[in-house]
């Protein structure tokens, strides 16, 4: 458990565990309100080094190195969950670590998350956990077929997983995935994937950001909207869902919950849980009174959330790969702003920027009146 986090005063400094682009905004976000940032990563080519006050380039297990982190911060964070939560535990005893390690350990492996949600009495797909193959079978007896298999620890953007089909060898799914721990989950028939972006704050208080209904390629996102085509009702249930899960938490900072849609109406089944901010929190920064990054900062900070005003509808349209290279001609679109994260090597499926629009055919939208 971390130490009691203090309320900072502009100029103090806050450590940053990752050092992408989601660092990279935080960083600028925090540099807005006076805040000071220190990166610790292990890679040398991380474009949020390029805006920061000091980095620490070191392994995530080198405790010399964040032993010294420790002394020059006065709060840490972390930009995504796959920072080894030993590393979170190991400065949490010489600093505020927030959001809490435990969380972090929790939201890294998916059988405890999904065991955790289903025990708030949040629906989830039903799931079954596989540590062998020979109890694969037997999983899916009970969950049935399609089912997706997944990795329970460092799977993102689609990675770590296998569809098991009705044609599929179970056998070659579990090579598929590496031979490792997993969780089999029955296949969800959804109608669309949306996402609740919320804060939670040192006092309690939760602030949420309106329901954004997300589209991906490739197992990428690549397009999200806001507001989600949900009814008032499905939205405030969304929202209910994220604050539920952000209290029984007692979590502090940002946290987005991704959900499905069924195809039914607006009953909701939660996917997954990201304890930081979120890709499909980026039209915050053009088209909200606050973005998802300052609030985490303020969050971390001490400092009260912010109410989030939606400025009329937006899409956020991320970047991947080479489409990086048509920047210029999303510059010359009316209403664009464009967003490039500063990395040096495009590969294919790497988020290279993104371009949020703001449509101000809606008029201002207050995510706490409960309409969408």
């Amino acid at each position: 458990m971390s130490a009691s986090a203090p309320v900072l005063e502009p100029g103090a400094t806050i450590g940053i565990l990752g050092s992408g682009q989601l660092g990279r905004m935080l960083a600028l976000a925090a540099a807005r309100l006076g805040f000071k940032c220190h990166i610790f990563a292990p890679d040398p080519d991380s474009p949020a080094f390029d805006v920061v006050h000091r980095v620490t380039c070191a392994d995530y297990t080198d405790t010399r190195a964040l032993d010294r982190f420790a002394a020059d911060v006065d709060v840490v964070t972390y930009e995504f969950e796959n920072v080894p939560a030993e590393t979170a535990m190991f400065l949490a005893a010489r600093v505020p670590v927030l959001p809490d390690p435990q969380v972090l350990a929790t939201t890294q492996d998916r059988l405890a998350e999904k065991t955790f949600v289903s025990g708030l009495g949040v629906r989830t797909a039903p799931y079954a956990a596989v540590a062998q193959p020979a109890e694969l079978a037997a999983a899916l007896g009970r969950i049935g077929r399609p089912a997706v298999l997944k990795t329970r620890r460092f799977g993102y953007d689609g990675k770590g997983q296998a569809t098991i089909g009705n044609g599929t060898d179970p056998e070659a799914a579990w090579r598929e995935v590496g031979g490792q721990p997993c969780i089999l989950e029955a296949f969800v028939p959804f109608a669309r994937e949306v996402s609740v972006v919320a804060a939670r704050g040192h006092d309690g208080g939760i602030a949420c950001f309106d329901v954004t209904e997300n589209e991906h390629r490739d197992h990428i996102l690549k397009i999200s909207r806001v507001p989600a085509a949900l009814s008032d009702a499905g939205a405030a249930q969304a929202r209910r869902i994220a604050e539920t899960i952000a209290q029984k938490f007692a979590y502090v900072g940002v946290l987005a919950v991704e959900m499905f849609v069924l195809r039914d109406g607006d009953e909701l089944l939660v996917n997954e849980i990201a304890p930081r901010v979120h890709n499909s929190g980026h039209w915050t920064l053009d088209g909200a009174s606050v973005s998802q990054f300052e609030q985490h900062i303020r969050a971390v900070a001490g400092w009260p959330l912010a109410k989030p005003v939606r400025r009329g509808r937006v899409e956020m349209v991320n970047l991947i790969g080479n489409e990086v290279e048509d920047y210029r001609s999303w510059l010359t679109v009316p209403g664009a702003a464009v967003h490039l994260y500063g990395k040096a090597a495009v590969r294919p499926g790497r988020k290279m920027g993104h371009v949020t629009r703001v449509f101000a055919d809606e008029g201002a939208h207050d995510a706490t009146n409960g309409s969408d």
